[in-house]
């Protein structure tokens, strides 16, 4: 049984799905491995690594999908490649499934197509498979310092002869993974951090790591509606919306620096910062739109550009941050991957009359039924 990785087909996609170190543990568990020569160069992950493992390197991504059962890969495979899929085989990865437009070409070559996004994060044994979290950890430390970069001046505050620099106030809107570890981030570079979320429940977590929730008043019924649920299913109403928009209004007027992190699954990322509020933001100030690739939280963002306002603003469109950290980030992605290729093992290892590892698809068990988003010919992904 042979697994096989391929260069990424994106000069903005630095990342690799398997690493040496993975590659090691998927020998220890009886698969092959086979790497497309050079798919790990940016990540710095050099060929005579991958072969040191024990992988065998081939000189296209044609031939590694010739020889692959399994084709593992950080975002959804070239056109070409996925019109050479045969019957069969397994693709794993993050293929954005609500917005892939390949599912049914997947679907007619009888391939089993599994979109890790897809993971249902509230299982325990799931946690180590949960591809969003380990990236995000990772871009919300990073986004931090891409700001601390574009930023004037320093983050701490400085008591010197010639005077006293004061510490610079961030604001983080969105306080999911890539929130909380950018506020302890922020607060480790000295930052004033505040922050604010639709989920009343973030306000613990915001605090606990030293910052200052945006308190937004609430009624005593949604104050309610909201702890019933824990905030995640709470659907706030318009008057707590438009209350909302005024606190992180005259927050973000006086902030130095915003970094934005909401981001929906198959949809638009939400509007956080309107073109009126940057209007009103300091010269110097600078946004990090994390969610530029998927529509953006800021108004006037781009991916992969930072642009000025008429006022001074800067805007950074940081479309893909964990490309950034690609060794790190393809270390904990391909630790992802071995974790749940680890599922897909049958529960005897080897089939007694061929002597081959054994993969057992379950389209009933709670995890590969989740992810999988084609299988036996038919796309199961449910539109939205």
């Amino acid at each position: 049984m042979k697994i096989g990785v391929i260069s990424a087909d994106n000069a903005s996609e630095s990342r690799v799905a398997l690493t040496p170190d993975s590659v090691k543990k998927l020998r220890k568990l009886g698969f092959e491995v086979v790497i497309e020569s050079q798919a790990g160069k940016a990540a710095y992950y050099a060929d005579e690594l991958y072969q040191a493992a024990g992988a065998d390197i081939a000189n296209s991504s044609a031939e590694v999908v010739s020889q692959s059962q399994i084709i593992v890969t950080v975002h959804d495979l070239p056109a070409s490649v996925a019109d050479s899929l045969t019957s069969g085989q397994i693709v794993i990865g993050m293929l954005d499934p609500y917005r892939n437009t390949q599912l049914d070409t997947y679907a007619a070559k009888g391939a089993t197509v599994f979109a890790m996004e897809l993971l249902p994060r509230t299982l325990s044994r799931a946690q180590n498979m949960d591809v969003l979290s380990s990236q995000a950890n990772l871009a919300g430390y990073k986004a931090v310092l891409m700001a601390a970069n574009e930023y004037s001046r320093p983050f701490p505050m400085f008591m010197t002869s010639a005077g006293t620099v004061k510490p610079a106030k961030v604001v983080i809107l969105g306080v999911g993974v890539a929130g909380l570890q950018a506020i302890a981030t922020a607060k480790r570079l000295g930052a004033v951090v505040e922050a604010s979320d639709l989920r009343p429940a973030a306000k613990e977590q915001v605090e606990s790591l030293g910052g200052k929730w945006l308190d937004v008043p609430m009624s005593e019924d949604e104050a309610q509606k909201a702890k019933a649920t824990g905030g995640y299913a709470w659907t706030p109403s318009e008057q707590y919306i438009k209350d909302q928009a005024a606190v992180v209004d005259k927050a973000l007027t006086n902030a130095d620096i915003v970094i934005t992190t909401a981001q929906i699954p198959g949809r638009q990322a939400p509007r956080l910062v309107h073109g009126a509020t940057l209007a009103k933001m300091k010269a110097g100030a600078v946004l990090i739109d994390m969610a530029a690739g998927t529509g953006g939280n800021v108004e006037g963002s781009v991916p992969d550009e930072t642009i000025t306002t008429d006022n001074g603003v800067r805007i950074v469109g940081a479309a893909n941050i964990p490309s950034q950290l690609a060794a790190q980030s393809s270390d904990l992605y391909a630790n992802n991957l071995v974790n749940f290729i680890t599922t897909l093992i049958a529960p005897t290892t080897e089939d007694a009359s061929t002597n081959k590892l054994a993969i057992n698809l379950d389209m009933e068990d709670e995890i590969q039924g989740a992810l999988a988003v084609t299988h036996d010919r038919q796309v199961r992904l449910a539109k939205r």
